[in-house]
């Protein structure tokens, strides 16, 4: 394995003075398009129901149209979107807005990068600042301003950015932005001490200023306090952060610390009383790689490090800081029902992953991840592990076991509910018939006492190349503990590709829950319907 695991993780969350030197040169014409539309069949056996798509539109959609062109130096991007009866922003409502979610224009002079309109960036892994997008999770919080890149060399690069960051709510008018100014400076650089050493370091500041408005809210409730929780709010609140990787033969080391001055933060007492705090996150990293082996542990202690365009803002909305998730990305149905949201306000939290291959046939994959509340109460825990066997080019199979202990009281927002234990045990088996045809087998059960009870899983998958796939899915609520009988979620989905576009038509019957990207969760209620998607590159 050339490529540890903490490598692909740099390489998804970093951003290195390298990387971000790009050639804009040429003429380039480029675009995508997405587009989700939603059948919405009630069923309130399930609590598909008592929403405006259920109760009375019966149908809604919810698309992206982006074009970007390149010539003369510049870049120029623009994105179209459009809410129709979407449930996406708000699942429990229905929202209509269309507008231009995006736009920007690029331009590089001489070593001088300049960006301007809304602009998608981070610092270090995004302690203190990551503008980014997740459409699934109705995260789009983009930096809307002006970013300057100073690019010394190939190795050592300055930037500086100020703006506001984009609004994702109920807005009529997509172009709203979050009235608090955000700016920012940082520095990066790559050093090759020798062939077996090289280092990449960097440092930035935040800096976010309340508007009037936000300020005037604030004093309004906190006088309103007793006198032992009262304290003066700050206008203004810095969050700086230092940064290193180090890498050394077979060795890489990863270490970021980031401190918060004290503002006030919304420590969800049930008074809903703000409290002053400052805040700090620590993060590190240690991986090694062979041929054949790859290990790495990491640690991450979090305290108060809640870093939003306003200390009014709550669940995934104004978040200016993105602090890396500690458990396991799971992509299987039931290993990945229960996720772990990462918690701002605390938590200390361990992670150790391997991949073992001891030759071409077989792989081991094992992770053991602890995440605990400062006080040492249990939030998350899980051991999972992994053996894939591959027979040549003909098939492979994969055999695996997940044990976890989960917090539903905070997690999962359920006041005095027991944390869940559950066991997984899973199994894949592809097989390929012969060179346009091949099938997948998921197979799952997950062993609880807790929430809904027990569950077993089934997927069929069958792939024709190069257009056709098809698959039918059932997730059984076998030992129910919500619902009074048993009770099946399936879905069927037909897609169709040509060249780059995707065409997906599925009749999907879903549970609630939580759903998690990169440790950031959003709750899905439960869906009865038909579903159309639509993706194709240009």
């Amino acid at each position: 394995m050339k490529k540890t695991l903490f490598a692909a993780l740099f390489a998804t969350f970093g951003l290195s003075a390298q990387a971000q030197t790009e050639d804009l040169t040429g003429s380039k014409l480029s675009g995508d398009v997405q587009t989700i539309a939603n059948f919405f069949i009630r069923d309130s056996s399930i609590g598909a129901a008592r929403t405006p798509q259920y109760d009375r539109q019966k149908f809604g959609t919810t698309s992206w149209l982006t074009m970007n062109y390149r010539n003369w130096g510049f870049d120029i991007g623009l994105r179209f979107d459009a809410f129709n009866n979407s449930n996406l922003v708000d699942p429990l409502d229905s929202y209509t807005a269309l507008g231009i979610g995006r736009w920007h224009v690029r331009k590089q002079v001489g070593k001088l990068d300049i960006t301007a309109g809304y602009i998608y960036d981070q610092i270090g892994l995004g302690t203190i600042f990551r503008a980014y997008e997740n459409r699934f999770l109705a995260i789009d919080n983009a930096l809307v301003g002006t970013r300057f890149m100073y690019n010394f060399n190939e190795n050592w690069q300055v930037k500086a950015f100020a703006g506001k960051q984009k609004k994702v709510e109920k807005q009529p008018d997509l172009s709203e932005v979050y009235k608090p100014i955000i700016a920012g400076l940082s520095g990066e650089g790559y050093i090759p001490v020798n062939d077996d050493l090289n280092l990449v370091v960097g440092a930035g500041v935040v800096r976010r200023t309340l508007d009037d408005e936000t300020m005037n809210v604030l004093v309004q409730d906190i006088s309103s306090y007793v006198p032992e929780d009262k304290f003066i709010p700050k206008y203004t609140t810095y969050a700086m952060t230092a940064y290193n990787r180090t890498t050394y033969k077979k060795f890489e080391f990863y270490a970021e610390g980031a401190y918060k001055t004290a503002e006030a933060v919304n420590v969800l007492r049930s008074d809903g009383v703000l409290e002053n705090h400052d805040g700090y996150n620590i993060f590190s990293s240690l991986a090694y790689s062979q041929k054949g082996l790859s290990i790495m542990g990491q640690y991450k202690r979090t305290d108060h490090f809640v870093l939003r365009t306003s200390p009014l803002q709550i669940l995934n909305r104004g978040q200016i800081a993105y602090l890396p998730p500690m458990a396991r990305q799971n992509t299987y149905r039931l290993t990945s029902r229960y996720n772990a949201a990462t918690q701002e306000l605390g938590e200390q939290a361990q992670q150790l992953d391997i991949m073992y291959s001891p030759n071409k046939k077989i792989q081991l994959i094992a992770n053991l991840s602890n995440i605990q509340q400062l006080d040492g109460n249990l939030l998350y825990r899980e051991a999972f592990v992994e053996c894939w066997y591959k027979n040549k080019n003909k098939w492979k199979a994969m055999v695996g076991l997940q044990l976890q202990g989960y917090n539903q009281e905070i997690l999962l927002v359920k006041p005095n509910k027991p944390n869940l234990y559950a066991i997984v045990p899973f199994a894949e088996f592809n097989y390929k018939i012969d060179k346009k045809k091949s099938f997948r087998i998921e197979l799952s059960y997950m062993d609880t006492k807790e929430d809904y009870g027990s569950w077993a899983y089934a997927l069929f998958e069958l792939n024709i190349a190069p257009h056709w796939s098809f698959s039918v899915s059932d997730m059984v609520n076998v030992v129910p503990k919500f619902y009074n009988k048993i009770n099946h979620f399936y879905t069927a989905l037909v897609a169709y590709s040509v060249e780059s576009t995707m065409l997906q038509f599925s009749y999907v019957r879903q549970v609630e829950g939580i759903v998690c990207t990169g440790g950031v969760c959003r709750y899905e209620p439960a869906f009865n319907g038909a579903r159309i998607g639509l993706t194709s590159r240009f």
